[in-house]
């Protein structure tokens, strides 16, 4: 979200005020073919309009409440994350980026009327707004000056929170999709070493999601509220890195996935929520440890939410920066290539193992939309490679037909001419007396290539339901995905309980780990009986007599026309099971899955490998999981060795044996 001059001068002055040469420098960003179908709105009605809320997710897809195909074609209305560089003063225009000082609010609303801003978005081909914002923002008491808001005398007086409210009123009164993005935790210009760089840099992770859930409620009853982003660009610090899936106080993988049940759980369970991968760990110097993992990780960790249907995740992409470039210049500069260095076809193999995979690759446990909710490039960009990268990614993202937000959206024009001047990476510019320059005014090399994004053909019209597959983890603490489950309160004192999301059943286990593979395949379908509770199976009272289908082994099995949705752990050693009542009658015949020698999974790998490096046992998808086979014998350790796997449907075709 800053060019790469502001980043040098930033940085080098973070390095002269700490006394460090090898500071961790330019951490940040400024800031699947498409099936052939025909594009934007419903017969006369604007894409803006034409959506019935809430969103919830297919595989791939973001849908609405009629289950069609909602593409978030979106722009970043940046300022109430905070404006300010850090350094000299704070009511200086000059201390501010790109000499805007956004006083905690949305940009533009001293200059231009809200309604026209708004019209202004449509004619961009908007349907929806990542609306940023900050901690401090929400908790700040003083209303902003009058100069502020000159363009909309009604929100004097009000504090920026509730300036927020009002512009999340307008949005969605005008039929646009907003996403809240927590931004920044200080109201300040985002993302360099600038005490943001975690959710929890300047606040504690239960602060963080305290926040989340009191945003959340805040709009609860607006629909057209329709995410929760829940932090940007998770960076390295000074000192330390984030991670993923460690378990301490910097795993984002494990605060994201906190605060995004507490908010669908305290808060508003229809939102969709947006978890960005991790934007940088290492020290940018030659020869050091250093990249960009973005979503990478979750191939091997990704996130199952107490409500599913509702995760997304998301990316920034930049020009100038790289998959293991910071986007410094000078200090914390490498050799490593920028993004716009690479051609066409390495940039595609770039992005999708960095975060595109996530919805090219559908029926895996990590499968969702991809929102690539940052990308940008400035109006006077000279550079022949720069031009080149930004035209590449527009051309990728409109053959893929991914979501996207493009950053920034508005920003300042200093003269009445609205040449380049104020923030030149804005598709709307507005220079003191509102007139406005940009994409929609000709004179802009960026028009060609946004008006190739926002209409090239996509898919749209209704998305089939979609088996759900999700991974269950027991690396660090219980994992209770089951709202029912968890109205059994604590099913087994002591030991770690993982359960799979309400309408999903386990369907494969690890032998080490403890890790799980939930899913509804092959229907989507709610297999439960309405309004039962599950049982917690902890001997072998449901083993009939002469139905021993693991000799030797303790099995927990649950009773007939049930099935497994969770487990629980001591140690290594199984403790428990947790069964469900099926609505309509299970198949008893069946046959034993071993895997305490090796995987032991259907063909095709359906669901993913839900526990890398470790050996796996799965029933094919059109069968349930009707008891865990264990011994404490020599060498196993009490832990998962066998599933008794039973077809869905009642039958006798499958055969026992091992």
């Amino acid at each position: 979200m800053q060019q790469a001059d502001d980043v040098k001068t930033f940085l080098r002055a973070v390095c002269r005020a700490l006394a460090l040469c090898l500071v961790t420098a330019g951490l940040f960003v400024p800031g699947a073919a498409a099936a052939p179908a025909a594009h934007p709105a419903e017969a006369g009605v604007h894409p803006a309009a034409a959506w019935t809320a809430p969103l919830s997710t297919r595989g791939r897809y973001i849908v609405d409440a009629d289950g069609r195909r909602f593409r978030l074609k979106s722009g970043n209305w940046d300022g109430a994350q905070g404006s300010w560089n850090g350094s000299g003063d704070i009511n200086d225009p000059a201390g501010h980026h790109a000499g805007q000082n956004s006083h905690g609010i949305p940009i533009g609303l001293d200059r231009v009327g809200i309604a026209t801003l708004l019209a202004d978005f449509r004619a961009l081909g908007l349907n929806s707004i990542r609306l940023p914002f900050s901690n401090e923002m929400i908790h700040a008491t003083a209303p902003v000056p009058d100069a502020a808001v000159a363009a909309n005398p009604r929100l004097r007086g009000m504090t920026p929170l509730q300036i927020f409210d009002a512009v999340v009123e307008e949005l969605t009164a005008g039929g646009f999709a907003v996403i809240l993005n927590n931004h920044t935790n200080t109201t300040r210009w985002c993302c360099g070493i600038d005490g943001n760089e975690r959710w929890n840099s300047a606040q504690t992770t239960r602060q963080w999601a305290d926040d989340w859930v009191f945003m959340a409620r805040r709009y609860k009853d607006n629909g057209r509220v329709v995410g929760a982003d829940l932090y940007n660009e998770v960076r390295r610090d000074i000192l330390d890195d984030p991670n993923w899936g460690l378990g301490d106080g910097h795993d984002w993988q494990a605060a994201a996935q906190e605060a995004a049940d507490r908010i669908l759980t305290e808060a508003n369970p229809r939102l969709l929520v947006i978890i960005e991968g991790i934007n940088w760990t290492g020290v940018p110097v030659d020869g050091l440890p250093h990249g960009r993992p973005t979503l990478t990780p979750v191939r091997t960790l990704s996130h199952t939410l107490v409500v599913s249907g509702k995760l997304v995740y998301s990316a920034h992409f930049y020009g100038y920066t790289g998959p293991h470039h910071s986007g410094a210049t000078g200090i914390g500069e490498t050799s490593d290539p920028r993004y716009q260095d690479l051609s066409a076809d390495q940039l595609r193999a770039v992005l999708y193992d960095q975060a595109f995979f996530v919805a090219a690759e559908t029926g895996q446990h990590f499968t969702a939309p991809l929102w690539i909710s940052e990308f940008g490039v400035g109006s006077d960009e000279s550079g022949a490679a720069s031009r080149a990268w930004f035209t590449n990614l527009t051309d990728h993202l409109a053959a893929t037909d991914t979501d996207f937000a493009y950053w920034p959206l508005v920003g300042w024009s200093t003269d009445a001419q609205g040449r380049p001047a104020g923030d030149s990476w804005a598709l709307l510019r507005y220079d003191n007396s509102g007139h406005r320059t940009g994409v929609l005014d000709g004179g802009d090399w960026r028009t060609t290539a946004w008006h190739k994004l926002t209409t090239a053909p996509q898919r749209t019209g209704p998305v089939p339901p979609t088996p759900a597959w999700h991974m269950l983890t027991l690396d660090h603490r219980d994992f209770v995905q089951s709202l029912s489950a968890r109205d059994l309160g604590d099913w087994d004192e002591g030991a770690r309980k993982a359960a799979c999301p309400d309408g999903e059943r386990l369907i494969g286990i690890s032998h080490t780990q403890g890790r799980g593979l939930c899913t509804d395949a092959p229907t989507a379908g709610d297999l439960r009986s309405p309004g039962s509770r599950p049982e917690v199976v902890r001997d072998e009272r449901h083993v009939p007599a002469g139905g021993d289908w693991a000799p030797g082994y303790r099995k927990l099995q649950c009773p007939e026309d049930s099935y497994l949705t969770g487990y629980s752990l001591r140690g290594t050693t199984v403790s428990a099971a947790l069964c469900a009542p099926a609505r309509t009658p299970l198949g008893t015949a069946g046959r034993t899955v071993w895997f305490d020698r090796g995987d032991s999974r259907p063909p095709g790998d359906p669901g993913g490998d839900f526990a890398h490096g470790n050996f796996k046992g799965q029933c094919p998808s059109g069968a349930y999981a009707a008891g865990i086979a264990f011994t404490s014998s020599l060498g196993h350790l009490g832990r998962p060795d066998a599933l008794l796997c039973r077809p869905l449907a009642r039958s006798a075709s499958d055969v026992p044996g091992r």
